[in-house]
């Protein structure tokens, strides 16, 4: 499972744990989460989460 960084704060979206606070389930891949979603930190859209390598 990948993880995503927020590039404004740091904030990583894991896939193995979701974004639970924000209805994001464990598991949920990248892909399937919603364009509306926002950085539960700072706010930023998802565009601005870049892949961690």
């Amino acid at each position: 499972m990948a993880k995503y960084e927020c590039i404004v704060c740091g904030w990583v979206y894991d896939e193995e744990v979701g974004d639970p606070d924000s209805g994001i389930a464990a598991g949920t891949p990248w892909e399937e989460v919603p364009d509306e979603w926002l950085c539960p930190d700072c706010g930023v859209e998802k565009v601005d989460f870049m892949l961690v390598e």
